[in-house]
């Protein structure tokens, strides 16, 4: 009873003045009828509020967020189908579902006529400039009684997530070295018997499935090996983010991660629809929840921009090499810097050296808080072997992908020249 009289609305307040003073006035003036009109309206507030507090609604709500992975700047629908499976019946519902402020303004509904069975499916569309992982809900309600007298809240309790995976650019084909033509791992070698001696095989990884161990080799070795010979015999690329908070420059979505986490974003998408394997590894290693995403449809990458959605800056001064000493992992590697340091050397020539193919994109992290000198770490990379472009915050992200490009036809032309000077 006391929550339903402090749900009195501004109206149900006023009727209880307005019956108190009516009340008064007629014994002041010695006016029965008076008191009768005076009773009537200060009881009907005070019933309702009896009444309302003492009903139990059964209200069911399902949210379904479609399609729940959308890109930064595309909408996504949240769809509401409430029902009323008790038996008491209610005037009108107030609904207002709790929505980060990035999606938009918080949605409010107005549904009258809700009785026994009642059924209502009410809907709004979210959309983020912003990525990330967006938890949309829970759900207050207000329920009113036909006169607008008394509102009681109610809540659910159940929210929805929503995927903001980051924005992506389309890339045009540039020359990427050897890795097109297989590497590492991805090419078995050739079984001519059949015998134990023709199988290649690697340690056992977590998460191989048992069918593969291969047992003659796992006795020999002392350690479980599986086999090799089933693995896909197309290309593999890593792209390599350094998200570390010291590499950028710059807050929020105008910072310099940003700019590199499309960018990776961007690359993987691209890499995959032209025929690899793509992994995602970050200043703190692989992620081993991603894995490898094959090649072909585009819903291939998902779980990959997933992991780039919800990706934050780390606080370690160096990046992490132990993903590096896994073997079998070459192929091409395209990595997404921001300020690289003399201590990163090692790391970056043992990265290239690692691979059949090294890109790599180098933002000029000072030029996104106005102190740019447009030379990024691209010199420091040529001499790790590295072929590179710089990325300024002005800078379009598809001219940069094919200035490498250009910089691979320069030195498979001079690659060629020095060929035929040898031979002649």
């Amino acid at each position: 009873m006391r929550e339903a009289l402090a749900g009195l609305t501004v109206r149900g307040r006023a009727f209880v003045a307005a019956g108190v003073t009516a009340v008064v006035c007629a014994v002041l003036l010695g006016q029965p009828a008076l008191t009768r009109v005076g009773v009537l309206v200060l009881a009907l507030p005070l019933v309702t509020a009896l009444v309302l507090g003492r009903s139990r609604y059964r209200l069911a709500l399902v949210r379904t967020v479609s399609p729940s992975l959308v890109a930064a700047g595309q909408q996504a629908r949240v769809t509401l189908s409430l029902s009323n499976e008790g038996r008491t019946p209610s005037g009108v519902l107030l609904l207002e579902d709790h929505v980060p402020y990035v999606l938009g303004t918080r949605p409010r509904f107005v549904l009258e006529g809700i009785g026994h069975g009642w059924r209502r499916q009410v809907g709004y569309q979210v959309r983020s400039d912003v990525r990330g992982r967006f938890e949309v809900g829970p759900m207050s309600v207000r329920v009113s009684d036909p006169f607008g007298l008394v509102e009681l809240g109610r809540a659910f309790h159940t929210t929805s997530a929503l995927t903001v995976t980051p924005r992506t650019v389309v890339l045009a084909p540039i020359p990427l070295g050897g890795s097109e033509n297989g590497s590492g791992d991805n090419r078995p070698r050739a079984f001519a018997t059949g015998s134990a001696e023709d199988v290649t095989v690697r340690e056992y990884h977590r998460g191989d499935d048992l069918r593969r161990v291969h047992w003659p080799s796992s006795a020999r070795m002392g350690e479980l090996m599986v086999r090799r010979e089933e693995q896909p015999w197309h290309s593999r690329a890593t792209v390599f983010l350094d998200n570390r908070a010291t590499a950028h420059r710059g807050e929020g979505i105008a910072s310099s991660l940003e700019t590199a986490v499309s960018a990776a974003a961007s690359v993987s998408v691209h890499l995959t629809r032209r025929g690899f394997a793509v992994r995602l590894v970050t200043a703190t290693g692989e992620d081993r929840a991603s894995g490898w995403h094959e090649r072909g449809a585009d819903l291939s990458t998902a779980p990959l921009l997933e992991a780039l959605a919800v990706l934050r800056p780390v606080e370690a001064p160096r990046l992490d090499t132990a993903w590096l000493g896994e073997p079998g992992h070459g192929g091409l590697v395209v990595a997404v810097l921001g300020a690289v340091q003399q201590h990163d050397a090692p790391v970056l020539r043992r990265m290239q050296s690692q691979h059949g193919s090294a890109l790599a994109l180098a933002l000029d992290v000072d030029a996104w808080v106005g102190g740019g000198s447009g030379t990024p770490a691209t010199a420091l990379l040529a001499q790790q072997g590295w072929r590179a472009a710089g990325v300024g915050p002005r800078d379009r992200l598809e001219a940069r992908w094919q200035e490498l490009g250009t910089t691979a036809r320069s030195a498979a032309r001079a690659s060629t020249r020095r060929t035929t000077e040898v031979g002649s």
